[in-house]
């Protein structure tokens, strides 16, 4: 970057560039913008590695705007800097279909990183993203090749810090060491509903040097050098960093900077003209001089960087072929070639064990098949490793200074999984977390950020239903899985023996656009029979898994009520009355069969009963309002699992009836 120019204008053009584009769009937020343009130009014109010919180059510096909604600095730093993100991008911000949306997005615009908007998760994210460069640079560095050497860089306000997720990671963080992740504070002092001093009077800097960070304290946000500087330093810090910037929202608009009416609203045409006069920029809107430009130019920069790695990592390749190949392959996202018959292997020893287990040992069982042959993956929990068992043989645990590939996240349902999202996002790890099902409610936005990124991680959930027991109501679930089902191009399983744990597990692992959950029953399951077909079927979601020829109705049960659907098919049988049982394990998958494959398992004119041990509503989708379900429509009771499911009719006879009831009507 041409460093002749003051920073003063570079940072008055991320000004302009805010409030004429929130102007146009008469949408968005321009204060924080405008309040951290000097903390931009700090980072992004002294320290932030990155190359915008390829922003997808493996070891460039991560940057993350967790406060998310201050979008357009990224987008203007992206455009001015030399991504392609052009003017008539900038024109375009929170129109349809542009690459300039309200709130950053992942794989919209070229050079985001992860998409932001809920407060906290961005910071999350950098710990996940920080948490891999940590461990990839454990696993593949060698003396005198650094291949994995970048930071991972965060801006946050106010608002990230008062989200209990910020507390969570930024704990974990501390605890683990990540020295590479820096974030910057941008203490502006102002939310949507005024000065925080009515409502968070936190001692900031105290809190993360409790957490074990390092903390750069009282540097002014309006001072280049002095930010510039205190990255330098927190870039020698032997723990994570932050750097608390005393700023003005909204810094240059004469009326309206330092309160909160510039924070999420337009200026108005007149403040426009009186922020162009009070901080001397002459550009008509969305015009930029040519020095700017120039001076914010990093291309030529960022193909050095990109080059001078290229060239140390063609001699890494050189030396250590197997590691250079493994590397890129893993940031590519790509399998081992061998996964498939390791995956075969695993569903052929169920085949031959015919275990009767619960199918969180089944799900243990398959990760200890597939994680020798899977490097990439990271389990880890929400402190409930042996009882969601997410560990296996050769499992290290991580800790400060001693990288591992399982995680005790500790009580931090909502952290975990925001992390992980962060670890799918840098590359290099197929993540997987753990927690009660009960529990995915802590996590349940961060699920659903991962749907919207499409990111592939992997969320375990035990203890699915009633059959936990005694623990009762607080800990049984009831409407949690027909709630994850609502979430788009979220998958979600729910197996019901050892062999459809391992095809879960399987698709889950084979999925790379998308995320999955896998629901586990706490208590011991019988063993089905299939065919070779049948099995095959099971990665479609649902498919026929006892028929008969002559049926007259269809029962359709996940997980544990599978069971119960198998007997109770029996004990119709045994007065005349065949059934179809279909096992679904995902019905998000099964709806995206053909239409021919789905009739094929759901006849028409075949009367049907659905059975889960959850909430009904949902599963009138696939019955009709002509059929049944036997669901759980109250919260559960403390008792053992046996006598829990007597008294909310999972019984055979109560299917029976339910079966006739539907023939009769």
């Amino acid at each position: 970057m041409n460093s002749t120019l003051p920073t003063t204008k570079m940072a008055n053009a991320i000004r302009a560039l805010a409030m004429d584009a929130v102007q146009k769009a008469n949408s968005g937020h321009p204060g924080m913008p405008m309040g951290m343009a000097e903390i931009a130009v700090a980072l992004w014109s002294g320290h932030y590695s990155h190359n915008p010919a390829n922003p997808k180059w493996i070891n460039r510096d991560r940057f993350l705007l967790s406060n998310g909604h201050g979008s357009m600095l990224h987008y203007a730093l992206l455009h001015l800097s030399g991504y392609a993100v052009t003017m008539d991008d900038i024109k375009a911000f929170r129109q349809m279909h542009s690459k300039t949306p309200g709130h950053p997005e992942v794989d919209v615009t070229p050079g985001v990183e992860t998409t932001t908007g809920p407060l906290g998760q961005g910071i999350a994210n950098a710990v996940g993203m920080a948490l891999s460069e940590y461990l990839l640079a454990s696993q593949f560095n060698k003396p005198g090749f650094d291949i994995v050497d970048h930071h991972t860089y965060a801006f946050v306000g106010d608002g990230c810090l008062m989200e209990g997720i910020s507390h969570e990671v930024c704990a974990l963080a501390g605890t683990l060491g990540l020295k590479k992740l820096i974030a910057l504070y941008d203490d502006n002092g102002i939310s949507i509903d005024g000065k925080v001093e009515g409502w968070f009077t936190d001692d900031t800097p105290k809190r993360f040097e409790a957490y074990g960070w390092n903390v750069i304290r009282a540097v002014d946000g309006h001072d280049v050098a002095a930010v510039s500087a205190a990255i330098a330093a927190a870039k020698t810090a032997d723990k994570p960093t932050l750097i608390c910037c005393k700023t003005i929202i909204g810094k240059g608009s004469p009326n309206l900077q330092g309160g909160d009416k510039v924070h999420g609203a337009a200026l108005g045409d007149k403040e426009i003209a009186a922020v162009r006069e009070y901080i001397g920029w002459d550009a008509a809107p969305f015009e930029m001089p040519a020095d700017v430009y120039a001076a914010w130019d990093a291309k030529a920069a960022g193909a050095k960087r990109e080059g001078d790695w290229s060239t140390l990592f063609a001699a890494y390749s050189a030396q250590f072929p197997a590691e250079a190949a493994e590397l890129s392959r893993r940031m590519l996202g790509e399998l081992p070639a061998s996964f498939d018959a390791t995956l075969a292997a695993a569903v052929a020893a169920c085949v031959e064990k015919k275990e009767n287990i619960a199918t969180r040992k089944a799900s243990q069982n398959a990760i200890q098949a597939l994680a020798p042959s899977l490097p990439e993956f990271l389990g880890g929990s929400a402190d409930l490793t042996g009882s969601n068992l997410t560990n296996w043989k050769e499992c290290v645990a991580l800790r400060s200074g001693q990288p591992g590939n399982h995680v005790n996240y500790g009580v931090r349902e909502f952290g975990m999984s925001a992390i992980m999202n962060g670890v799918t996002l840098h590359g290099g790890f197929i993540p997987f977390g753990a927690t009660f099902l009960t529990f995915s409610d802590y996590s349940r936005n961060a699920l659903r950020m991962a749907a919207l990124m499409k990111l592939r991680s992997i969320f375990v959930f035990t203890h699915d239903s009633i059959g936990l027991g005694e623990d009762g109501p607080t800990h049984q679930s009831v409407e949690h899985i027909s709630s994850m089902r609502l979430i788009p191009h979220l998958d979600n399983w729910r197996p019901c023996d050892t062999v459809e744990s391992a095809v879960s597990w399987g698709a889950a692992v084979k999925r790379k656009d998308g995320p999955s959950t896998l629901i586990f029953s706490r208590q011991n399951l019988p063993y089905q029979e299939r065919t070779a077909q049948q099995i095959a079927d099971i990665a479609r979601g649902g498919y026929v898994l006892q028929d008969a020829a002559d049926a007259k109705a269809i029962l359709i049960a996940t997980g544990s009520e599978v069971e119960l659907a198998v007997a109770a098919a029996a004990a119709l049988a045994a007065e005349g009355i065949a059934v179809r049982v279909v096992s679904m394990p995902s019905t998000d998958v099964y709806d995206r069969q053909d239409a021919a494959y789905q009739a094929g398992v759901l006849s028409k004119g075949l009367p049907r009963v659905a059975i889960e041990a959850g909430v009904s509503a949902f599963w009138y989708k696939y019955v009709g309002l002509e059929g049944a379900v036997v669901g759980i429509d109250t919260f559960g009771e403390s008792a053992p699992a046996g006598v829990l499911f007597k008294h909310f009719g999972f019984t055979v006879d109560n299917v029976v009836a339910k079966v006739k009831s539907v023939l009769l009507a």
